[in-house]
């Protein structure tokens, strides 16, 4: 998506057919399991499926002009690799001016390889960065929770205890303190699992910084240029002929 892109609800003027929009997102959703290059676009498209407008309409066709050159590109799983899990875990705070509610992100990966990844608006407002960088760790530690246990049902052993990076030290902080600040006591119903793992450090939560943060391209738009080297890194690279 444009980097300058602001879409809302009342951006443009409003279809009088939302057939095609409808069908071609519809089924973007489903190409988005395999290329998390697309998960932003897909989430935000998908919130004006009941009053999509032409500028919602020019969005789509941006992507589907990306997919058109990008057919090559996809997730090379590699096989020679340490079979270690990690995940990358960011929030676009209060980027939505009609509704100020986060948008969430996250990338999981095993071996090296991106399995499993998210971009998803959170379920109510958050008052600070802080919070809704901790509600997003939060989410990514149940993630790992569920492929942690479906690896052990496998038999799969892992050498190391998964981390998640952040790149935001009051969440980090808030996930190691024991006692819940005063001014955050109001998501401690939801999300006080959280600090029961990663206490017992699986996982384990590590700083990185904002240039490194992979999660970051299932936020928000990006320049063209900072896009390109996410995704690349994020592990959506042109694959070998089969």
């Amino acid at each position: 998506m444009a980097s300058s892109s602001q879409l809302t609800i009342n951006t443009g003027t409003p279809l009088t057919d939302a057939k095609d929009y409808r069908m071609i997102v519809g089924s973007l959703q489903y190409l988005g399991f395999t290329r998390p290059d697309i998960a932003f676009p897909i989430n935000r498209l998908s919130q004006f499926m009941h009053r999509p407008t032409n500028a919602h309409w020019q969005a789509v066709k941006r992507v589907l002009r990306y997919l058109a050159g990008t057919s090559t590109l996809g997730i090379f799983l590699h096989r020679d690799v340490p079979l270690t899990v990690h995940a990358f875990s960011d929030v676009d705070w209060g980027r939505d001016k009609a509704t100020y509610v986060s948008t969430n992100a996250y990338t999981v990966y095993f071996g090296g390889s991106p399995v499993s990844w998210s971009s998803k608006k959170q379920r109510s407002v958050s008052r600070s960065s802080t919070e809704a960088e901790y509600r997003v760790v939060a989410n990514t530690a149940s993630e790992l929770r569920w492929i942690c246990s479906l690896l052990h049902e496998l038999g799969v052993t892992l050498p190391l205890a998964p981390v998640i990076y952040c790149d935001n030290i009051g969440a980090i902080y808030l996930c190691a303190n024991p006692v819940f600040h005063s001014k955050m006591k109001h998501v401690a119903l939801d999300y006080h699992f959280v600090r029961e793992h990663i206490q017992s450090a699986v996982p384990r939560v590590a700083h990185i910084s904002g240039d490194d943060q992979l999660a970051d391209a299932l936020t928000k738009p990006l320049p063209s240029q900072r896009f390109a080297e996410l995704s690349f890194k994020i592990g959506v690279k042109k694959l070998p002929p089969s």
